[in-house]
């Protein structure tokens, strides 16, 4: 991939390209998790090895207590801190409208992959507006549908997702993972779930696996 220069947006960003060049790309947009920055998953998206646009932008709070960046702050299990996370969110909706008139991104819309609080901001932005995106990865995350959003259920047939979360994992419990799997397939969602024994993390299992699901829903 080669760096490209970032449009201005409502979310501070990197932006990397496939070396060939073309009208349009397959894009990700990679959204990291607490207390890391926007370079967090660019080694993991690289690891896919596929031609795609990859665009990962910074959580816009700074995690005072571990430093680096955060979505939100913590609320109960399950449910985000609703003013910190509703901001981020409005943020986070404006950057892919942004993206898709600044970047060459393809006419289906990115995928959304995310980790952690990452991969709730990805459900959230995605599940609002579906019909926008190509796909959502969710790694080690959960749909925050305690938060009172006004999630399309109804426009998520046949929406490919991809969902990995740890047996033991100590952050999110992989239960809230299992909610979110059973609640997209309900909806009709194309649902991809996968346990790992493993904590809050990526192994290289997962990555083989997320390799070759990009890789089809790309096609």
């Amino acid at each position: 991939m080669r760096r490209g220069e970032s449009i201005t947006s409502s979310l501070q960003h990197l932006v990397y390209f496939p070396e060939e060049v073309k009208q349009n790309y397959p894009a990700v947009v990679a959204l990291h998790g607490r207390g890391t920055d926007a370079y967090d998953l660019i080694p993991l998206v690289e690891s896919l090895d596929l031609e795609m646009l990859v665009i990962a932008p910074r959580a816009p709070r700074l995690f005072e207590a571990g430093g680096g960046y955060a979505w939100y702050d913590f609320g109960a299990e399950g449910v985000p801190d609703p003013r910190s996370f509703r901001d981020s969110l409005r943020l986070l909706q404006e950057f892919l409208v942004q993206i898709r008139k600044g970047y060459p991104v393809g006419p289906t819309g990115p995928i959304l992959l995310g980790f952690s609080q990452g991969a709730v901001m990805s459900y959230a932005a995605g599940l609002l507006d579906p019909t926008n995106i190509r796909g959502i990865v969710a790694l080690s995350g959960y749909i925050p549908n305690r938060s009172n959003l006004p999630i399309k259920w109804d426009e998520l047939k046949g929406l490919p997702v991809f969902i990995s979360h740890g047996t033991y994992d100590e952050l999110i419990p992989i239960q809230l993972g299992k909610e979110s799997a059973e609640l997209l397939r309900n909806a009709g969602a194309n649902v991809t779930f996968r346990e790992y024994t493993m904590g809050h993390q990526v192994t290289e299992d997962a990555l083989r696996e997320l390799t070759l699901w990009m890789r089809d829903a790309f096609r």
